[in-house]
């Protein structure tokens, strides 16, 4: 079963690839990183302000923002979700210490390795 993330992810790479003239993702494209990136920071500035309020369903649709923002940029880098799973997957077990200590000294990122 596909999930919702795959789902959502295929509609942004069609709204990247074949651009509706009224689309909101297209929109986003069309001003590139800089546009995309603004929108992920003010949704990341949000999600921050929510998780600091008692009410859990603005900060789980805060979080949706964001996320959706997030994949947009993915999108616009042609970078699939799975890829950042798949580094998730590969950091699963290691201490967050262990891994930002490797990255300073040349390791840690799938690449690197």
């Amino acid at each position: 079963m596909e999930s919702i993330i795959d789902r959502l992810y295929a509609v942004i790479e069609d709204r990247r690839d074949n651009p509706p003239p009224k689309s909101y993702v297209s929109s986003l494209f069309a001003g590139g990183v800089t546009k995309i990136a603004g929108k992920v920071t003010e949704e990341a500035a949000e999600f921050v302000e929510a998780a600091g309020e008692e009410d859990e369903k603005h900060f789980v649709y805060e979080a949706a923002d964001l996320m959706f923002h997030v994949l947009v940029m993915l999108g616009h880098r042609h970078v699939h979700p799975q890829q950042v799973f798949d580094e998730l997957a590969r950091r699963f077990g290691i201490s967050g210490i262990d891994e930002k200590e490797a990255r300073k000294h040349g390791g840690g990122y799938a690449d690197s390795q």
